[in-house]
């Protein structure tokens, strides 16, 4: 995105958008009517890099997992490949440096909810070579790793078994996401895992007393564990009137919870919702987001990092000197 006389990388941890293609709605190399992100409107709006979400739907769990996330990375790879020169997929920190010198775009798929894993690491070292690079154990319900978000009141932490898928995605230096775990298995992550963590699309419960969102108390330890959070805009996780400016709202809080500004970012969930916020209907209203941010005072080198800054931080570092 050129924003205020010069480009800022846009880099967001979470979009569903490839489900329209498994789904074969329609193909994100072309411009829509439907949905909130293509690569057309993606590049309209100034996006940098997009995480693409890999996300069983409830119908193929537990049996059919595995085939339905091989659908869906092979729906990734054939929209990357379909659209060469314009999209590339990141892969690593050379990939990463690549996309920001040539202003392609570049995604990146990840996996929502581990169950076609099962409980064999052997599936995160699969996973790993067929690109993906970012995995959450959990979506909202429990399986052999963990307990997900819609377990809690009382759900529990991660499982024996997830103990072991966690640090084989450290060994292989899949970043791992805890956005959807419940709060126990939230701790548990931050207690066995050996690299930061993010959680890519969650946001403030202090704002929202919602399940999926953060307390003030994970929000401070994702931070002091080096991690970034991703404020999302879905209605129901931003309370009050759910708009453009409840998602500053949530963005300040982090600044505040945390005393700095590198522990925030974007994880829209564009593609995931149905009632969208107003003012950030799609993908190329981003733009309009970072000048409201700015009319409130925000200074530009904190706007920055919330767009894309902290996040690149984050992957470049997990990542070191990976090849690609």
């Amino acid at each position: 995105m050129w924003w205020h006389d010069a480009p800022m990388p846009v880099v967001d941890t979470h979009a569903d958008s490839l489900g329209d293609v498994v789904r074969g709605v329609r193909r994100l190399g072309e411009r829509s009517q439907s949905g909130q992100l293509d690569f057309p409107r993606m590049e309209a709006g100034g996006g940098t890099i997009q995480f693409l979400s890999c996300w069983v739907e409830a119908e193929y769990k537990p049996e059919r997992a595995g085939l339905r996330q091989l659908q869906y990375l092979d729906a990734f790879w054939r929209e990357t490949e379909a659209n060469r020169g314009k999209v590339e997929a990141v892969l690593g920190t050379a990939d990463w440096l690549r996309v920001l010198q040539t202003n392609v775009l570049g995604v990146i798929p990840s996996v929502e909810g581990a169950e076609a894993v099962g409980t064999d690491p052997a599936m995160v070292r699969i996973l790993y070579r067929l690109g993906v690079r970012l995995m959450s154990l959990t979506w909202n319900q429990r399986n052999a790793l963990a307990d997900g978000a819609g377990e809690d009141p009382g759900g529990g932490g991660v499982s024996r078994a997830g103990r072991e898928i966690l640090r084989e995605m450290n060994r292989v230096g899949m970043v791992i996401d805890v956005s959807h775990l419940a709060e126990a298995g939230f701790w548990d992550v931050l207690e066995i895992s050996s690299a930061p963590v993010i959680a890519s699309h969650s946001n403030c419960r202090r704002l929202a007393q919602h399940r999926r969102n953060l307390s003030d108390g994970q929000i401070r330890a994702l931070a002091q564990n080096g991690g970034v959070q991703g404020i999302t805009f879905v209605r129901p996780f931003l309370g009050a009137a759910a708009d453009r400016d409840r998602v500053i709202d949530h963005i300040i809080h982090v600044l505040t919870v945390t005393g700095d500004d590198r522990h925030v970012g974007l994880g829209s969930d564009f593609d995931g919702v149905e009632d969208p916020v107003p003012g950030l209907e799609d993908v190329t209203r981003l733009p309009q987001l970072a000048d409201r941010m700015s009319e409130r005072g925000l200074p530009d080198t904190t706007i920055r990092r919330v767009f894309g800054q902290n996040y690149q931080d984050f992957f470049l570092t997990a990542w070191g000197n990976r090849r690609s």
